[in-house]
């Protein structure tokens, strides 16, 4: 570990972390839920919002791919997400879901101000971020995409978003 320049739990508990905090709208897999648990260490994620159906620790599938991240990461339960996103706004965060809508911007285009606390929303792996969530965000974002595909699987996307706005705290 110490070759890695790994921080132990403790370590990770005491560090600096990113003014950024991801909420997960009613996912259905629990190895999407501990695969962003999991990246979420890995950037230093403040805290993540886990909402409605998403499955919370403890859990074996979530650990299965968490592997040990739900340890190290702060989490808190909501059972209505748009509850989470009006306590986040009301705390400071810009609200940021990554969707496809008329409205939405290539990740590619977003310049987040960097004194901003910033919120990253998932949505459910088959309807999406709900319509109530996303009238209460301050924007979305869509990662473009090339292929015949229009989505991304929520972890595969959370990874992408996350390294990408990590950019400046790194």
């Amino acid at each position: 570990m110490a070759e890695l320049n790994r921080l132990s739990v403790n370590e990770f508990h005491k560090a600096e972390k990113q003014e950024l905090v991801i909420v997960l709208d009613n996912i259905r897999s629990q190895s999407n839920t501990g695969s962003v648990f999991r990246t979420s260490d890995a950037y230093r994620i403040q805290k993540l919002f886990l909402c409605g159906i998403t499955a919370v620790p403890p859990h074996r599938e979530i650990q299965k791919t968490a592997l040990g991240a739900t340890e190290s990461v702060a989490w808190e339960y909501f059972e209505n997400t748009v509850d989470c996103i009006h306590q986040l706004k009301a705390d400071g965060y810009y609200i940021i879901s990554i969707e496809q809508t008329q409205q939405s911007i290539p990740l590619n285009t977003f310049s987040p101000n960097p004194n901003q606390k910033l919120a990253i929303v998932l949505g459910n792996e088959i309807n999406g971020i709900s319509e109530e969530v996303l009238s209460a965000s301050d924007i979305c974002i869509e990662l473009p995409q090339f292929g015949t595909k229009h989505s991304l699987n929520i972890s595969v996307c959370a990874g992408i978003v996350i390294w990408e706005l990590s950019k400046a705290f790194f």
